[in-house]
């Protein structure tokens, strides 16, 4: 026990040095926990097991317990949050060992839960642990969280919980209230600790307690921010605060490093990430004019995914019956999770699985997904391999209204480095887009209808990601009408109507909004004189924004207003997203090209 003190110390010495030569970081969150860090990475932490430092402005000290674990060069330290080196400011995955990134509080405990499910899923041995501040448990997620770990009985997962009273401006929300964190985690059904975070005894004997329980464990361990440094200790001030040469000089002197070893159990080979694997399948059958919806081809498309690739792994948000991901529950009930209502805590659960080498498909309605959008965005740093599907997308789901109108979805994954957004029209380019999304590696989004349209494709049509498809087109065609998913049918209701009165124009599906087939919209815009529609179920800066970007001036009919409740063809109507704007914006654009913005 004397020897993790020392260690502990080591651990304060090297943070409090590290963030004064960066110039930045926040060395008294490291203080606060240099015992509980310490006792995990040369006591209780194995080689199965996984760390999640969710309070991740700490992490100098985690880096610092990488060089004294011997996992990293100690000299490495001098290049905290340079430009050079993999010891970014809060952890990523550019860092071998850490399989999730951190640093948007309230997120390390719901990927947790992935890597703990993953676990169990795979009958492997091994606990997750989650060191979370204080400060964040005022996120909600962590409450979403806390709440299916119980429900799911993750007795391989421990919390542990810094709770050294101050936030970045002021005292947290409980401060030393230490019942109050029990009393919310035990109503949540976890066995709780309550320990002093700075008595290796008391930490050792809690890691102890926790792995007899048979339910998820939350240490709740009282620390003292600064400890150590009798200048920093419980001074509110310092977050995010560096000492500087002075005050480090001063600082050393109450903290005495010693030059001690003790073997750490994490091995420097151990995998950053699991291998991704996908198997290659027959997608159903369909026929022309079939009427079937999209979300409903997804549905039976998931299925024959499932029955070849047995990492994938399905989560719902208590709408299965709705996204239609009810077939794969119903037909592989050990790989699919349900995660109620809960988006934010969905996508986490999510990161921690794709960490475990799963490939995660998250379902829920379009408008949904944006409260997950912090999740999202930071599973992109954390390098996951994620397929996100947003049923019931548009204003052409109808009566439900506003609320449930995924009208900012494309919008917001467009915001997502890297991310691949694809928009079916029908049944089979529906299957053959989530075949290939499955193939793909990192973050993309399968956009779904909720209303049955015919089937357009020949099941033999073959879709890539980043094409598009010329559904209608002639030598004389005076105009191009770009459109996707819904508003496609509505296109080809104008084609019919607008060809009977002799003036041609040429439909686009664009299937793949992201990446975009810039040059095959610049060629077919030449050809139609440059006179370019584009209508969707969206707001302003979805499909309209991405074909701008690629060809410049068009005439853009979207969702302008916020919408009311009806039905799809008289919203589409009153909204101008259907045949009849389409038909009307091409007769006045054909008028007056030069007017086209």
């Amino acid at each position: 026990m004397d020897k993790l003190k020392k260690i502990a110390d080591n651990l304060r010495i090297d943070s409090l040095k590290s963030t004064t030569i960066a110039g930045s970081g926040h060395p008294t969150s490291c203080l606060s926990c240099a015992e509980i860090m310490s006792c995990l990475f040369f006591k209780e932490i194995r080689e199965n097991d996984e760390f999640i430092l969710s309070k991740g402005h700490a992490a100098p000290i985690l880096w610092a317990s990488y060089a004294e674990a011997g996992l990293i060069p100690k000299k490495e330290l001098n290049n905290l949050r340079k430009i050079t080196s993999n010891l970014e400011g809060h952890p990523t995955p550019n860092m071998p060992l850490v399989k999730v990134a951190t640093g948007s509080l309230g997120q390390g405990l719901s990927a947790g839960i992935g890597m703990a499910l993953g676990k169990k899923i795979k009958q492997e041995k091994g606990r997750v642990y989650v060191l979370l501040g204080d400060g964040e448990c005022a996120e909600g997620s962590i409450w979403e969280a806390a709440s299916i770990a119980s429900y799911y009985s993750l007795e391989n997962l421990c919390a542990i919980i810094d709770v050294n009273k101050y936030g970045q401006t002021q005292q947290t929300m409980y401060a030393y209230h230490l019942e109050k964190y029990e009393k919310i985690f035990k109503a949540f059904g976890w066995n709780t600790i309550l320990i002093n975070g700075h008595k290796i005894k008391e930490i050792l004997n809690a890691f102890k307690q926790a792995k007899k329980s048979k339910k998820p464990t939350a240490i709740i361990a009282k620390t003292t921010k600064g400890k150590g440094v009798s200048f920093l200790e419980n001074k509110k001030t310092m977050h995010g605060k560096p000492l500087n040469k002075k005050e480090l000089k001063k600082a050393l002197k109450e903290i005495k490093y010693t030059n001690i070893k003790i073997t750490s159990k994490i091995k420097k080979n151990k995998k950053n990430k699991e291998t991704y694997k996908f198997t290659n399948y027959t997608t159903n059958k369909y026929k022309k004019g079939e009427l079937i919806s999209t979300r409903e081809a997804f549905g039976k498309g998931l299925v024959r995914l499932g029955e070849k690739n047995k990492q994938a792994i399905v989560l719902d948000g208590d709408v299965k019956n709705s996204t239609k991901t009810e077939y794969f529950f119903e037909k592989f009930p050990e790989n699919s999770i349900e995660c109620f209502i809960a988006e934010q805590n969905m996508t986490g659960i999510a990161i921690g699985l794709s960490a475990q080498g799963f490939t995660p498909y998250v379902a829920t309605f379009a408008a949904f997904l944006t409260r997950a959008h912090d999740f999202i965005r930071m599973a992109v740093y954390s390098k996951a391999n994620i397929k996100f599907i947003g049923s019931h997308a548009g204003i052409s789901i109808g009566q439900d209204g506003p609320s449930q109108m995924g009208l900012e979805d494309i919008a917001m994954f467009l915001s997502i480095p890297d991310s691949i957004i694809l928009y079916p029209c029908d049944a089979v380019s529906t299957e053959k887009l989530l075949r290939e999304m499955a193939k793909h590696k990192g973050i993309s989004y399968l956009r779904t209808t909720r209303n049955k349209t015919p089937v357009l494709y020949d099941n033999k049509e073959k879709f890539r990601i980043g094409g598009l498809k010329v559904l209608r087109k002639s030598s004389k065609d005076k105009a191009l009408v770009i459109s996707a998913g819904i508003t496609v049918h509505e296109a080809l209701k104008a084609y019919d109507i607008l060809k009977k009165e002799k003036i041609n124009i040429r439909v686009v599906d664009l299937y793949s909004v992201q990446p975009t087939d810039a040059k095959g919209l610049l060629k077919n815009a030449k050809e139609c004189k440059n006179n370019v529609i584009v209508a969707e179920d969206h707001y302003f800066d979805g499909i309209g924004s991405v074909v701008m970007k690629a060809i410049g001036k068009i005439k853009h009919l979207y969702v302008k207003k916020i919408p009311r409740s009806g039905k799809p063809e008289k919203l589409m109507k009153k909204y101008s997203i259907d045949y009849n704007a389409i038909i009307r914006t091409v007769k006045s654009t054909i008028k007056s090209p030069q007017k086209a913005l």
